[in-house]
């Protein structure tokens, strides 16, 4: 199979949501997964050489004129592989986002200014997720399943930004989290010598209310 098949093969199998300014860090990891599948994500590298803009004269021997063939070959896969993994950028961002970095002529330039922008973003977003894990608290007005459910919603976004935390910190936080009229039934979990997981607790406190 010739390899320009092969990558349109990749390129069908990888499908990319548009990034529309939220988790830019999946993006980005996804983002990268596929260019270097293309094997263009060397076109991102900081320490690559700009491609020139002439080449070299011709000379009488044949020898030269070889190696001026193939730095001609050179110079246009780099110009092809630029377009290349410019439209791949620019085709997986949102309409919004495309028509602010669309004016950016080389890949490089968008990769780094989307970069700045959404990664001291997500550094922002962090920390905010991670104060409202810490600050959520269980309430009696509510249905406690739907309760958490909304701290699982939570725990994904941070999962997302690649910060883990373990299933049984998890299920100890839920616990904590539990509202004064389940002050009985927490102590006796908190007495539990064995770890239990987070589908365990779901289901005993599905029996519970």
């Amino acid at each position: 199979m010739e390899v320009e098949s092969i990558k349109v093969m990749i390129q069908d199998m990888v499908k990319l949501d548009r990034f529309d300014g939220n988790n830019f860090t999946r993006w980005q990891d996804k983002m990268k997964f596929l260019l270097t599948v293309l094997i263009i994500y060397y076109i991102l590298d900081p320490n690559l050489q700009p491609i020139k803009d002439h080449v070299p004269a011709i000379d009488e021997t044949q020898t030269n004129a070889e190696a001026l063939e193939r730095v001609n070959q050179e110079w246009k896969k780099r110009v092809d592989d630029e377009l290349l993994c410019r439209g791949h950028i620019l085709n997986t961002l949102s309409d919004i986002l495309f028509d602010l970095f669309t004016g950016m002529k080389s890949a490089k330039e968008i990769w780094g200014a989307l970069e700045f922008k959404y990664r001291v973003e997500e550094q922002g977003t962090n920390k905010y997720l991670i104060a409202k894990y810490f600050d959520f608290k269980f309430i009696d007005t509510k249905p406690l399943l739907e309760q958490v459910h909304e701290l699982q919603v939570i725990v994904n976004k941070i999962r997302a930004l690649k910060i883990e935390i373990p299933e049984t910190f998890h299920v100890g936080a839920i616990i904590a989290k539990l509202p004064l009229s389940w002050k009985d039934y927490r102590k006796k979990f908190m007495h539990k010598s064995e770890d239990i997981t987070l589908e365990q607790i779901q289901k005993h406190l599905r029996i519970e209310e």
